[in-house]
């Protein structure tokens, strides 16, 4: 039976480390009024057992928890000494804690709990260490040494946000206090229909996602993107998540079905043969010296229209005196393509405007460090110059017929809730 002198000391020490909240205080308080009866256990008002209540598995009425922070430069060692554990026991520990505790990653401001015995030796029978929000590692230290990691169980809530763009989606988002994770996952979901560095003031969206909490209060991480819509110059996109892993099937689809992710067309024109393939060491025809030629170039007739590989903004249409006549695209944050020594660049296309994929940006010529005509094709993937060639591309493709009632029963909710809230901005 613990002693009123006892639990009082444990009561000072716990308050002391400042790790208990008001409901274990309480607990003790009235631990220590009974304690001081003369009764032999500690007894409800109705004269049943209090039962002192337990932290991670560990009942109070047997430890005393005291909670401690990891301090600039200390080792697990170190904290295993203090806590009277000789060397050759940490030795194992460390052993049996491969694959799921790195005391090198531990960091100033990481939390532990030391878990000591009640009576007079006081000695740690337990480490606690809150490796991360959702899980905590369980050190045994006495006779059975052992290390076991334990998930917090987490809820998944779905949440939806709408919002209309006044400067950025980054700061739309955060006025509704919404992870920065949901601008970047957008952006990936969109990255071969809407161009985010060129969002702008007025255009709109609203977005399915989930949230993980643990214990039922705590957020601890954004999840999937379920569904969204984003309206840009007044034109709607849908997106919506579908898994199908019989059929290996986990992407971003529209309302119709049509995937999301665009592969980049073959050739920038429909016919032609490739003159020249992308190089770090060619003879340039014109210049007579040996140097780098990153591009591919495709004869063709003068006056052949010369196509968009893929959608995207123009960043560059004009003229240099290598380049000749030339257009460039960023069509999202990963790639961008340019096609030079047009006879003319095609109609309307300039600096700001949005192509589709197929469309004619100009025509084939000889302008510039030419000697005949064809269309050198550029391409970079972030920000360095590669053989489209050789660059591997995937492509969304349509969901096959047999999946369309599931993808719609599937989708159908999911739209009818980003309807509903868009309708109200309507």
């Amino acid at each position: 039976m613990t002693s009123p002198k006892k639990a009082k000391k444990v009561l000072a020490r716990r308050l002391k480390a400042g790790g208990l909240g008001l409901l274990a205080v309480i607990l003790l308080f009235t631990l220590v009024r009974f304690c001081g009866s003369n009764s032999d256990e500690v007894l409800g008002d109705a004269g049943e057992a209090v039962d002192p209540g337990n932290m991670y598995g560990f009942s109070l009425a047997e430890f005393a928890p005291t909670r401690y922070q990891v301090k600039e430069g200390q080792a697990f060692g170190q904290v295993m000494d203090e806590l009277g554990v000789p060397y050759p026991k940490v030795a194992e520990l460390l052993e049996l804690s491969k694959g799921v505790f790195n005391p090198r990653r531990w960091r100033a401001g990481d939390a532990y709990w030391v878990f000591r015995s009640l009576d007079s030796t006081e000695a740690a029978h337990y480490f606690v260490y809150e490796s991360s929000q959702t899980e905590y590692l369980i050190f045994g230290l006495q006779d059975s040494l052992y290390v076991t990691a334990v998930e917090r169980p987490t809820k998944v809530v779905q949440r939806i946000v709408a919002g209309t763009i006044e400067s950025s989606l980054y700061e739309t988002l955060a006025n509704e206090n919404v992870s920065p994770a949901v601008a970047v996952r957008l952006s990936e979901v969109y990255a071969w229909t809407i161009d985010f560095f060129r969002i702008q003031k007025g255009d709109r969206f609203e977005v399915i996602f989930e949230e993980r909490y643990v214990d039922d209060t705590s957020f601890v991480g954004t999840g999937k993107v379920l569904g969204a819509r984003f309206v840009h110059n007044g034109k709607p996109y849908y997106a919506f998540r579908y898994e199908d892993e019989a059929n290996g099937i986990r992407d971003f689809y529209s309302e119709e079905g049509e995937g999301l992710k665009r592969m980049f067309l073959k050739a920038p024109l429909e016919f032609a043969r490739i003159t020249s393939r992308y190089s770090k060491n060619r003879f340039h025809p014109v210049q007579k010296r040996w140097k780098a030629h990153l591009g591919t170039d495709y004869a063709a007739p003068t006056g052949t229209p010369i196509l968009a590989t893929a959608g995207g903004t123009v960043i560059a249409a004009t003229y240099t005196s290598a380049n000749g006549n030339y257009v460039k695209i960023k069509h999202n944050g990963t790639y961008t393509t340019q096609y030079l020594h047009m006879s003319r660049i095609g109609k309307g296309i300039r600096n700001g405007v949005h192509v589709e994929q197929g469309q004619v940006i100009g025509y084939v010529g000889s302008t510039g460090l030419a000697t005949g005509p064809h269309v050198c094709y550029r391409f970079w993937k972030n920000g360095k110059q590669v053989d489209p060639l050789r660059e591997p591309m995937q492509r969304t493709e349509p969901l096959p017929a047999k999946l369309w009632a599931s993808y719609e029963a599937h989708m159908a909710p999911l739209k009818a809730q980003i309807d509903s809230i868009a309708a109200l901005a309507d």
